[in-house]
C-alpha cells in the first residue's frame, strides 16, 4: 500500500515534516534511516524517513520523492513482527515465511489497511 502526497511549501523538508507531525500529530512520530528499502542519497549514506506508529503492527513511513510530493508506504514497524509477517523480498521462502505471508493476506490485510488509510488521512488534515 501506498500514496503520494502532495504537502505546502512550508512542510518541503523532512525536518520541517518531521515537526509539524511530531508537535500535531496523537501518534508516535520518529525519524530514522530507511531500513525497509534501503535507499541511498548522493553522498552514499542511507536516507532518513519519517515513521508514524499507530501501533506495532501498523505504521507508515514517509518520504520525499519530489519538491513538494511525499510518498507514504504501510510498514510493519516492528522490527521481530516484520521479519515474520513484512513482505520477504527473496526469491524463494522457506516454509515459515510462506504461512506467515497467508496469515498476513487473510488476517492482519484488512486491518493494515483500515490503519493506512487512517494514517493518511491524518497526514493529510496535518499537512494541507
Amino acid at each position: 500500500m501506498e500514496s503520494i502526497i502532495t504537502v505546502n511549501n512550508e512542510y518541503n523538508s523532512l525536518d520541517k515534516l518531521y515537526e509539524k507531525l511530531r508537535e500535531k500529530s496523537s501518534l508516535t512520530c520518529t525519524k530514522d534511516y530507511d531500513k525497509w528499502e534501503m535507499r541511498i542519497d548522493a553522498n552514499g549514506q542511507m536516507e532518513q524517513c519519517i515513521i508514524l506508529k499507530k501501533s506495532g503492527m501498523h505504521g507508515v513511513k514517509l518520504f520525499f520523492t519530489e519538491a513538494n510530493k511525499v510518498k507514504v508506504n504501510h510498514i510493519i514497524p516492528s522490527a521481530i513482527m516484520n521479519a515474520y509477517f513484512g513482505k520477504s523480498q527473496k526469491k524463494y521462502q522457506n516454509v515459515l515465511e510462506i504461512v506467515t505471508g497467508k496469515i498476513r493476506d487473510i488476517v492482519l490485510a484488512p486491518s493494515q489497511n483500515k490503519a493506512f488509510e487512517d494514517l493518511t488521512q491524518e497526514i493529510k488534515q496535518l499537512t494541507m
